[in-house]
């Protein structure tokens, strides 16, 4: 492996982990945007309705 695949390998990783941080990004922003209640976040589960209906 020569200098110039070392680079290619390093520059692909970059762009590979930049690509997948934005999409991530970009799922999350629109999931949360779809809903009206104030909840945290997609993981949390029915459980966390059980506090609010007390």
């Amino acid at each position: 492996m020569n200098q110039s695949d070392l680079l290619f390998l390093v520059l692909f990783l970059i762009m590979l982990t930049s690509l997948v941080v934005f999409v991530v990004q970009f799922v999350r922003s629109r999931r949360r945007g779809g809903e009206d209640d104030d909840r945290a976040g997609w993981w949390e589960g029915p459980w966390d309705d059980d506090d609010r209906r007390r």
